[in-house]
């Protein structure tokens, strides 16, 4: 059977890119139904520096200007973020969408291979990024074969390369053209605005492509859910990165068609983030299960308790699940405040469902709420993927509608694995109850979840196979309080080679030099067999039940303790 929303429907505007739509349709636009006094910002909580979104507008108009008559920028063409937050990301990603161009956002921990790989794979023409990630990027850079007068710097100066408010100023110097339209054959719906990375299902990281109609769609389905206490303005703390989708959609896009304050912290920390709070009166928190666990255990959250009680009126978790344990601490410690969950892939531009304010309570915390308005889904049999189950049934979960993403870019395999008949194909294993509630049971899909992270095994066991004593291995997610999960990789050592606490060093220290923290491998098990199939795939299922087997015979395991005692 399938399950529509029991939202009311919403007319989602189809002939705008998103640039119209906040800053050129009275409609939408807040520059345009309100007063200059009473427009919503992009707020820097550690300097204060403040952009109204009329500053945005004009310093993005210029921004494009530059990039289009002094460096050619086309519509199609990428430019890429390789930053930590700042007010001054989404100044670019909107002078980008006002030329037609694409936006792709990169982890600024990414080393210089991974960041070539995204450059290479988002096909970039431009990256912004910061003097303190600038060496990173001209390294990957030059492997991309990108230019180095491409690379431009989103705050600070560095001798020699050229600073967002060079290419304002010069911008601010010549007459602007209008900003580019759909054209007229076309709509939002067939026109990629945004490349986010994702592992899909399986495999290495694939850019996902997201329609200008996606945003648009996935802003206009949280707004109708939206509570903002009377004589408020909406704020949102930015505690998660922009380049992740809830960045791109929650702190970016959302905060101007509200009309509302982005407060951003350039960098997280526990003490700075619950002083923002405080300072900035933010009632509801959108966090990922590692600050949530934070927030029941630190006790620095002591310190500003009751002022948290007095402000914050929900806390909505995202990303990964949360443990039930950790939910009933929190509801312990704010008794009066409410929860909410949102679920969702990159691929469906954030958020299938999430719980509506008739649900703003710890009691449904554990489900993933219901489906956003003009979304349908279905729940396939594991075995046989043309039966669809009914309420309570646990099956693949499978969704339609206009926040589900184009497909990945130049990965036509990938994309006709996921995306079928208008549905995209989830890889989450879990069932709808009869009042419509999804509820989220396993995964069936290889990627692990680190922080909210994506870890493709692929990529951590292709790095494994091309060390000399590694003949062959096998990674999987194992859990992990704090982090979600972890990964944790099996290895048969070169038949000369003898497993030892200090090869299992030597191994993990190798990922450790390599790898971003959370990509990093927690731990090595020697074994002397990967279970594969008779075609020779790798059965990771049958490891992972394997691997929680409590009596089972393990191999010799090895961790690094003390650099975990860091992560």
């Amino acid at each position: 059977m399938l399950w529509e929303s029991p939202h009311p429907h919403l007319d989602i505007p189809e002939l705008l890119t998103t640039w119209q739509w906040v800053f050129e349709t009275p409609e939408y636009s807040p520059g345009l139904y309100t007063s200059r006094s009473n427009l919503g910002s992009y707020i820097n909580a550690a300097t204060k520096e403040r952009l109204d979104f009329a500053d945005v507008k004009e310093k993005a108009t210029h921004l494009s200007t530059a990039l289009i008559k002094q460096y050619g920028l086309q519509p199609g063409d990428t430019v890429s973020m390789f930053s930590t937050n700042t007010i001054w990301y989404p100044v670019a990603m909107w002078a980008t969408v006002r030329a037609g161009g694409r936006v792709n956002g990169a982890s600024p921990a990414y080393n210089a291979d991974e960041m070539a790989y995204a450059l290479k794979t988002a096909s970039t023409k431009f990256l912004f990024t910061l003097p303190s990630s600038l060496d990173v990027a001209l390294a990957a850079a030059d492997v991309a074969g990108l230019a180095r007068g491409s690379v431009f710097l989103l705050e600070g100066q560095r001798d020699g390369f050229t600073s967002i408010h060079d290419l304002i100023r010069v911008g601010s110097e010549l007459v602007a053209d209008p900003s580019w339209q759909i054209p007229s054959h076309l709509t939002n719906k067939n026109v990629c605005g945004y490349l986010n990375f994702s592992s899909g299902t399986t495999g290495l990281p694939k850019a996902v492509m997201l329609s200008h109609h996606n945003l648009i769609a996935q802003c206009h389905q949280l707004k109708q859910l939206q509570l903002v206490s009377p004589g408020q303005r909406y704020k949102i703390l930015a505690v998660m990165p922009l380049f992740h989708i809830t960045g791109v959609v929650r702190f970016c896009h959302y905060p101007v068609f509200m009309n509302g304050d982005c407060i951003m912290l350039p960098s997280f920390s526990m003490d700075s983030m619950l002083k923002t709070i405080v300072e900035h009166e933010i009632e509801e928190l959108i966090l990922v299960p590692p600050i949530v666990i934070r927030l029941v255990r630190d006790p620095i959250v002591d310190k500003y308790l009751p002022e948290l009680q007095r402000i914050v009126k929900r806390w909505s978790s995202g990303s990964a699940p949360t443990a039930p344990e950790i939910i009933q601490q929190l509801h312990k410690k704010f008794p009066n405040t409410g929860f909410r969950q949102g679920y969702g892939a990159t691929e469906s531009t954030a958020c299938i469902s999430c719980h509506p304010p008739t649900h703003f309570d710890y009691r449904y915390a554990a489900t993933a709420g219901m489906l956003c308005a003009n979304t349908i889904a279905k729940v396939i049999d594991m075995d046989d993927p043309t039966k669809e189950l009914g309420p309570g049934q646990t099956g693949e979960i499978c969704a339609k509608g206009p926040q589900i993403a184009m497909g990945y870019l130049n990965n036509p395999t990938s994309t006709a694995e996921t995306f079928k008949d208008g549905f995209l194909h989830t890889g989450d294993v879990g069932h709808i109850d009869e009042e419509g509630l999804l509820h989220i049971e396993d995964r069936i899909k290889e990627m692990i979840k680190v922080k909210g992270q994506q870890v493709p095994p692929a990529e951590l066991e292709d790095l494994l196979l091309g060390h000399e004593l590694v003949e062959d291995c096998a990674v999987l997610g194992v859990p992990d309080m704090y982090a979600g999960e972890r990964p944790k990789a099996y290895v048969v050592l070169r038949a000369e080679v003898q497993p030892t606490e200090e090869v299992g060093l030597l191994l993990l220290r190798f990922v450790k030099a390599k790898k971003v923290p959370y990509k990093r491998i927690d731990e090595v098990e020697f074994t002397a067999v990967i279970p594969k199939s008779p075609t020779g795939k790798l059965l990771r299922r049958v490891l992972k039940a394997r691997d929680r087997e409590v009596n089972r015979s393990k191999g010799l395991c090895v961790r690094d303790d003390a650099e975990r005692s860091r992560l």
